[in-house]
Order: C-alpha cells, then structure tokens, then sequence
C-alpha cells in the first residue's frame, strides 16, 4: 500500500505489542547519507535531538487483535526514512493517537510548531514510540497515548471517557492505533485550556488547536490518518444515531 493510496480504518478489540530486537537493513546500509541528512537538518532545527524511537518490523491482525514486534532504532535514521518517501525497509511507523472528541462532538487537533520535524503538519495527538514504553518486553501504547497526550495538550486522560479499544488506521508505512476519548467541556473551552498550557511551555511541541466540526473544516495540512480517522468517526456517528 503506498502513502498516497486511501487509508484502511478497522477496530481492534486490543493491541499484543512485544520488543523483539533487530538490526534495521535500511539504518545500517545507508549510515552514511543518514548522518549527512540529520546533521543539516540539525542546523536549520537545531531543536530536533537524535534520540532512540521503535519501529514495527512484525504484525498481524486476528479475532480482534492487532499483534506486533517493534526494533530500536535511532531517530536520524526514522526520520531520514520519512523525509525520502518513506521507502520500503521492512518496518511501519506504529504508534498511538489521542482522538480528543468534545461534548459538542468536535474533533481537536493539533498544529505542529515551527521548530519541529513536522512543522505545520496537522493531526492527532501522538508520537512515535521510544524506549520508555517498553515494559517487561512489551510495548504499551496505553501508556504512550497517556504521556504525549499530557505533555502536547496538559490534559490527562483520566478526564475522559475512554473507549474501549482502538481504531487502527494503515495509511502507507504508518500505522495509527487511535484511542477515542471523550470530554464534557465544549470544543472552545478544551482548546482554550490547551492554548493556556501551550502559553506556560518554554517550546511547546504544538502550535494551534484546530477544531474539526465537518467536512469544511478539513485542510491540505491534515495528515491522511487524521481526516481518515474523523470520517469513521462521523460514519459510525450516523450509523448509531440511526438505530
């Protein structure tokens, strides 16, 4: 499936996520061109640190369950991969989103600030995996949503009505497993406290907070996975208001 095809949307009943070590072909034959890419990418970024990301090398989904091994790898090489078209190299980028539906029924998503890798870009809460997931040899993306929705928005999860489950997205080499999360407070009121949060950070990850109320609300700038994620989110809307 290549980037540019339409995303997959189906629902998991729950993520087996394991660490199984491996040596990436694609970080150990291209070193080379990898360290130039990151070093100039460092200067016009000087923000952007090459710490340590996971990456899927094994899935299957079956009886409701999407199961997988991730490799350890460092973050020039993943974002080099990214950077040149996301080349076939026996890995997918899978990682968890935080689907902030408000009480008025808004999505919220975030602007990626400009000192980012992803400058401008909008989508999901979410990030990438690292090391720090990793607990008794299995990736937990409970715990990933948790933190990076906490440390891009200042809300906690524990405010929500969590849903059980996930969404799995498959757009291209990325893999979106998007946990929804409902709120009581309104659109304006969630991203107005996201704003103060963002005010209080010395370089806040995001931006902006956009709210997606339909279809007009949609921008070049949305991620595939994103604006994918919202018209299943809508459908299954429609279909459950009907029975």
């Amino acid at each position: 499936m290549s980037v540019d095809a339409k995303p997959l949307v189906f629902p998991v009943d729950r993520l087996e996520l394991t660490f199984e070590p491996a040596r990436w072909a694609f970080a150990d034959e291209r070193r080379a061109e990898i360290d130039a890419y990151f070093a100039a990418l460092q200067r016009e970024r000087p923000a952007i640190w090459n710490g340590r990301v996971l990456l899927l090398h094994r899935q299957a989904m079956s009886d409701g369950v999407f199961r997988g091994a991730y490799l350890e790898t460092d973050y020039a090489s993943f974002a080099a991969w990214r950077a040149w078209g996301w080349p076939k190299a026996g890995v997918h980028d899978c990682f968890a989103a935080a689907a902030i539906v408000s009480a008025d029924n808004a999505v919220l998503l975030g602007v990626m600030g400009p000192h980012t890798f992803n400058a401008g870009a909008i989508y999901l809460p979410c990030g990438t995996p690292d090391p720090h997931d990793i607990a008794g040899g299995k990736v937990d993306l409970d715990g990933s949503v948790r933190r990076e929705l906490t440390e891009e928005t200042g809300l906690s999860i524990d405010e929500f009505d969590v849903a059980p489950g996930w969404t799995t997205v498959v757009e291209g080499a990325r893999i979106a497993q998007v946990k929804l999360l409902r709120h009581a407070d309104s659109a304006e009121e969630l991203r107005a406290r996201i704003l103060a949060h963002l005010a209080r950070e010395q370089q806040p990850e995001l931006a902006d907070i956009r709210i997606v109320r339909s279809e007009r609300d949609f921008v070049p700038a949305i991620y595939g996975f994103a604006r994918a994620f919202i018209e299943h989110f809508w459908r299954a809307q429609r279909i459950s208001e009907r029975t």
